[in-house]
């Protein structure tokens, strides 16, 4: 069993105002957690990863095939592999939530 705490997690920061840590993992899947500053974006990508994801604090805007869906605290996703999203904080307080993707992610880097 690997038990891992978010506070030994190593944080990058993919995009301006968007913090994510790899945390426990195995070979089907990994947990990754995600802070999202005010105003900040993930910018529409997509990848080979299923990826399902549980918010708890803040509201986050998700954009994809033309729709949009907000989920704030208690609120759960999922997103297929391969779709193109993005998702936008438009709130004024900083999004937490967990990812969980199959097969495992590392951590992106979307900065230019």
């Amino acid at each position: 069993m690997e038990r891992v705490s978010l506070s030994d997690s190593e944080i990058s920061e993919a995009a301006d105002g968007v913090h994510l840590a790899i945390m426990a993992g195995a070979e089907e899947m990994n947990v990754q957690h995600f802070e999202i500053e005010p105003g900040a974006a993930v910018e529409e990508h997509s990848h080979p990863h299923e990826q399902t994801g549980f918010i708890y604090e803040g509201e986050l805007t998700f954009r994809s095939d033309g729709d949009e869906t907000v989920c704030g605290p208690g609120d759960s996703y999922a997103i297929p592999a391969d779709q193109p999203h993005a998702a936008e904080n438009r709130g004024d307080e900083t999004v937490r939530g967990v990812d969980i993707f199959s097969p495992p992610r590392e951590n992106p880097t979307w900065q230019e």
